[in-house]
């Protein structure tokens, strides 16, 4: 073998080496923690209803920043949902939640306390309307829950706030026409079983725990939220353009569908913060969700659709600070 022909190959080797050294060191910064030290002190994270894709999420988050910043200590309060998690964060009883994009943007619109304050970390993932009745049930349609009794969310809820739409681009009154209750994803599959109520709405992460477990001992069906009323909707402009028309996939809870998909409404999720969130704490906060995607994943799957690639789309809020740091640190 000739001496030319051995330095190339040690040459050859020598680069692989480095790039090997150069991968590990990738490897190595995306999962060490920014900065010298972790974050430290108290936070309050306001998640949603017992059951709830939001309660169930927020408490698996919750572990993953002990994880990485064992120093922080998370807080966590259970809500009615998006629209009291809105209205905690903006007016600083919270620092950090979850919301759908048409909560926010209602708040907004709404002029609420602090809401010029408000402040994107992350776009997660999608709520689905999930419109639930018992499967001998006559109700075919939206229109068909005329005069009956309907759980449309707890006041605060996001779920109310898109059932109340619904109905009313169905031409019901939710104040007239049905007999609304308050019931939520902890209340409501209970009390349809028992036949206390003739429907319920629903809109979470695909597929929600509350609705797996009653799907387990009550056999169910959805009513199908079709597509012209999606357009009825967006033709009121404002927060229901964040609706969008879509069918829930039939792999979400396979023994009630039986290999069908429904048409619903499918509104992003939203984590978000205040502009006078810490921008360091901000900016680890987003690296955790970010990874952690599939290990919380495993366990909600709605989270594996996290995607640093779409996070940053926290339309109609604002990139808070922090966030941008991190999504600058990772932009290929």
């Amino acid at each position: 073998m000739s001496k030319v022909f051995l330095r190339i190959r040690r040459r050859r080797a020598l680069q692989g080496a480095a790039v090997g050294v150069v991968a590990l060191g990738l490897l190595v910064w995306w999962l060490l923690p920014l900065g010298d030290e972790p974050p430290s002190g108290t936070i309050t994270f306001s998640t949603g209803t017992p059951h709830g894709v939001y309660q169930q999420y927020g408490t698996l988050l919750r572990t993953e920043f002990d994880k990485d910043m064992p120093g922080l200590k998370v807080r966590l309060l259970t809500s009615d949902g998006s629209q009291e998690n809105v209205a905690r964060v903006a007016t600083g009883r919270a620092d950090f939640t979850i919301a759908a994009a048409d909560a926010v943007e209602t708040y907004e619109l709404n002029h609420g306390p602090g809401a010029t304050r408000l402040r994107g970390v992350a776009r997660l993932y999608d709520d689905y309307m999930q419109l639930v009745v018992p499967r001998d049930s006559r109700i075919g349609s939206v229109a068909d829950l005329r005069g009956k009794r309907v759980a449309i969310g707890p006041p605060q809820s996001g779920v109310r706030l898109i059932a109340e739409r619904v109905l009313k681009a169905a031409g019901i009154d939710p104040k007239k026409d049905i007999r609304s209750m308050g019931d939520g994803i902890d209340t409501g599959p209970d009390r349809l079983q028992q036949g206390a109520i003739d429907a319920f709405f629903w809109s979470g992460g695909l597929p929600t725990d509350g609705l797996k477990q009653l799907a387990a001992k009550f056999t169910f069906r959805f009513v199908p939220i079709e597509a012209d009323l999606v357009a009825k909707l967006h033709a009121e402009g404002d927060a229901t353009r964040y609706y969008r028309a879509t069918d829930m996939p039939e792999s979400a809870y396979p023994t009630i569908q039986n290999g069908s998909a429904v048409p619903t409404i499918a509104v992003s999720n939203l984590l978000m913060t205040r502009q006078d969130t810490d921008p360091r704490l901000t900016e680890w906060v987003t690296r955790t969700v970010i990874k952690s995607r599939d290990g919380i994943g495993a366990h909600v799957h709605s989270a594996q659709l996290v995607d640093v690639r779409t996070a940053i789309y926290t339309d109609p809020l604002v990139l808070h600070e922090g966030a941008r740091r991190y999504y600058r640190s990772v932009k290929p």
